[in-house]
């Protein structure tokens, strides 16, 4: 999965990372913006048992 992003990527390999970490960085911004508050109400982690 990773080698099918890195040639689907354009330009040298700097150009690649860079793109790269700039793809890691929008999905990390939408989860914890996002996704996350979405579903905190519906996993409320003050009631989990471990027994």
């Amino acid at each position: 999965m990773y080698s099918a992003l890195w040639r689907l990527l354009p330009g040298p390999w700097w150009l690649k990372l860079f793109l790269l970490l700039v793809l890691i960085a929008a999905v990390l911004y939408g989860l914890f913006w996002f996704v996350f508050p979405w579903i905190s109400p519906i996993v409320a982690p003050g009631e989990v048992d471990l027994e």
